[in-house]
């Protein structure tokens, strides 16, 4: 007679759900490296890519030392994490999203662990219909939420040119910055740009949000607001995985496919609204984004016209290209806070206009001087109520 503990835990789930659950259970709870795996076939559009030729990866080391001189130069900046320079490594579409994946987990797991409360569920309760979920339920946020990260990365992948689409830190201390030419080169030919401007222009951009974003107080800041974002899923309506078994009823055939919507559905998972903490954290994090955005966009516009022969047609392109966002990066956007429209980047450009025109560039420059110069959101809307706070003595 086969002993009780050692019969199936998932014996009484219905067999789709049972299968799901005993691979879940072989995989193991975080399954980042099947995320992995998953996101690169994604990007990949499961085609094989090639890598990068050697010979294109040292003309875009060349572009990048022209870059990196001109943006520590200009704005006083350490280029990097390390003060020994940055790289900046061309790649495909698959090591971009691994790169990325890697760079943003550490924000996935606190969304993750937001997400995932376990549904108030008694399993012991014959009577309760909804009892076989509990044991499912332990396995499938942890294993279901990496693979919607790696998903949501692959199709970012799908259309991204450098590392900083999204103008916020990135966990690890590495000075590498990554671009993808495939990418790149595509979208330059599509707009008829000359291929060594627009990867000048990229190598710009990249390496400017990595000056910025190196500053030690400018990171911890920025990743602070994100984590306690990311923190207060849970609490919005319907936020969760168990937010998704309300209406659940499982002997019921379309409530199945329902579900099995549902969970392949990004949009479901986020849920539709937003905690009222989020809403109060949300305009410190536009704050900071327009700080940060306002900061690039003028340095380049002060570099870029006498650096880039097409750096006006470039510029135009890559503009506009960035308020076209695909639902996927819009998605990754509301996962992080993020609204990344021209509203907000017309809002970041009249904030360092404003700046300049106040007290020039040195003026400017104080942003990231201490975590106390950077601005709070009526300050963005007022850049002299920024200026003359900063000159308060401390308190």
């Amino acid at each position: 007679m086969a002993d009780p503990d050692d019969r199936d835990p998932f014996g009484d789930l219905p067999p789709l759900f049972g299968d799901l659950a005993r691979m879940m259970q072989r995989q193991g709870p975080m399954s980042w490296d099947l995320a992995k795996q998953f996101a690169a076939g994604v990007a990949a559009d499961g085609a094989s890519e090639p890598n990068v030729d050697p010979t294109q990866r040292f003309e875009i080391e060349q572009l990048a030392r022209v870059a990196e001189l001109q943006v520590a130069s200009r704005t006083g900046l350490v280029v990097g994490h390390s003060g020994a320079g940055v790289q900046v490594v061309p790649v495909n579409r698959a090591q971009w999203s691994a790169r990325t994946l890697d760079a943003y987990r550490p924000l996935f797991e606190a969304w993750l662990s937001a997400m995932t409360v376990e549904p108030d569920l008694d399993e012991s309760d014959p009577d309760d219909p909804m009892a076989w979920m509990a044991p499912l339920m332990k396995l499938l946020g942890p294993s279901l939420l990496p693979m919607t990260a790696g998903s949501m990365v692959g199709h970012l992948a799908q259309r991204a040119v450098g590392q900083y689409e999204l103008p916020i830190p990135r966990a690890g201390r590495s000075d590498e910055v990554v671009i993808v030419l495939a990418n790149l080169d595509a979208f330059g030919d599509d707009w008829s740009l000359p291929r060594d401007d627009l990867r000048l222009w990229v190598c710009l951009r990249d390496i400017c949000h990595h000056a910025v974003l190196s500053v030690p107080h400018v990171a911890a800041t920025f990743d602070s607001l994100l984590r306690e974002w990311l923190a207060h899923f849970d609490d919005a309506a319907g936020g969760g995985l168990d937010g998704l078994l309300g209406g659940f009823d499982p002997t019921d055939p379309s409530s199945m496919g329902n579900l099995q919507s549902m969970l392949g559905d990004p949009e479901v998972l986020l849920g539709a609204v937003i905690s009222e903490r989020q809403q109060a954290l949300r305009p410190r994090i536009e704050a900071l984004v327009a700080a940060i955005v306002g900061y690039v966009d003028w340095v380049m516009d002060e570099i870029g016209g006498s650096l880039i022969g097409s750096y006006g047609q470039v510029t135009e392109a890559m503009r506009r290209r960035r308020v076209e966002a695909s639902g996927a990066d819009r998605l990754v956007e509301r996962i992080f806070g993020l609204e990344l429209g021209q509203a907000q980047y017309d809002r970041a450009e009249a904030f360092a206009a404003g700046v300049v025109e106040r007290a020039g560039a040195e003026g400017l420059h104080r942003l990231w001087e201490t975590e106390r110069t950077l601005p709070t959101p009526a300050e963005i809307d007022a850049p002299g109520l920024w200026l003359a706070r900063i000159d308060l003595p401390d308190e």
